[in-house]
């Protein structure tokens, strides 16, 4: 008796709200929006006072989202927020079946769209800009993100963003400049080895707490490792003495060539110090770190937005940002 009654309570739900759908795509507002957009080129959200009406291009209505409050994204997509939910299916963002289902690998769980996180993230690693400072750009957007979400974001990705970019760098070169510079975290002072070749591409780069030859080893190797990296012919640095003991034991070990040469000439290391402004202008609008965790990952992707910007990845030049905006989607899965 219950589930006889429970099927026509649910028969007379679906009823319910298909004759609201009619309602809706049958009233003189939306049927004129509708029609304007049978024959448009792009997938188009058309806010009216209570709903969005969304519509495919070429094709019928494929689904209505109803809201408290009317809210659209920058692009014309429809966001998550407070107000109400959004059809990750018909936004009109998704991209085919198979790159689809490896694009939503990084971004599951998340009640933005891949574009929006990706935007908030590659805008903050590439620009001078606070997590405030976004949140009220996206307002202005017509997206409700509050400035921790953001942070969340970059902590996340950041590190992921490394790790996707770093295969596609160009070769280096075999003449490396090689200094430090300071990061303050929660108050102290820590140090971010950092290396540039003589043509200015960045190397590899490492944070330490300390600043010795224990770390100036650790930075070496992982430099070495890198896939774009080339053994060293030469290597300058400046005067600090925990450089020559690091060298000394990669030669023992046979991780560096035994003819490589170390000079400690501080001038010749101007163009790594000329690069560190890049860096430490985009630690400048926030209020600082508070750990050593949050310090790394977000340098890491200060860093690789350094790289990008230089135009170190194949097939991207420098200053060509819509194609360093393409590349960047591109390794997500994300429709550009």
């Amino acid at each position: 008796m219950r589930n006889q009654t429970f099927k026509t309570r649910s028969v007379l739900a679906c009823a319910l709200v298909s004759c609201l759908i009619a309602a809706v795509m049958l009233s003189p507002a939306n049927t004129g929006r509708v029609q304007a957009l049978q024959g448009s080129q792009q997938p188009t959200i058309v806010p009216s006072p209570t709903s969005f009406v969304a519509a495919i291009p070429n094709g019928p209505i494929k689904h209505i989202v109803f809201f408290i409050k009317e809210n659209r994204t920058f692009d014309g997509s429809v966001a998550k927020t407070s107000q109400g939910r959004y059809d990750r299916e018909h936004s009109g963002c998704s991209v085919k079946a198979g790159a689809n289902m490896q694009a939503a690998k990084p971004f599951k769980g998340r009640h933005y769209q891949a574009e929006i996180i990706l935007l908030c993230v590659r805008w903050y690693l590439r620009y001078s800009l606070s997590y405030r400072d976004l949140e009220e750009m996206m307002t202005e957007r017509g997206l409700t993100v509050d400035h921790s979400t953001i942070a969340r974001w970059v902590l996340a990705f950041a590190p992921e963003l490394e790790k996707r970019v770093k295969p596609q760098l160009k070769p280096t070169n075999d003449s490396w400049r090689v200094d430090e510079t300071y990061i303050k975290v929660k108050g102290r002072w820590v140090y971010q080895y950092r290396a540039v070749d003589s043509d200015g591409n960045t190397l590899d780069f490492r944070l330490s707490a300390t600043r010795d030859a224990e770390a100036a080893q650790a930075f070496f190797e992982k430099t070495l490792g890198a896939p774009h990296t080339v053994q060293p012919r030469v290597i300058n640095v400046d005067k600090n003495a925990a450089y020559p003991k690091a060298v000394e034991t990669l030669k023992a070990r046979a991780h560096l060539a035994p003819d490589c040469e170390l000079r400690q000439v501080k001038y010749l290391n101007n163009l790594i110090e000329q690069d560190h402004r890049f860096i430490k202008r985009r630690t400048r609008p926030g209020l600082g770190f508070f750990t050593f965790d949050t310090a790394q990952r977000t340098l890491s992707g200060y860093e690789t937005m350094n790289m990008v910007r230089k135009g170190q990845v194949k097939g991207v030049d420098k200053g060509d940002v819509l194609a360093q905006v393409y590349l960047i989607n591109h390794l997500f899965g994300v429709a550009a």
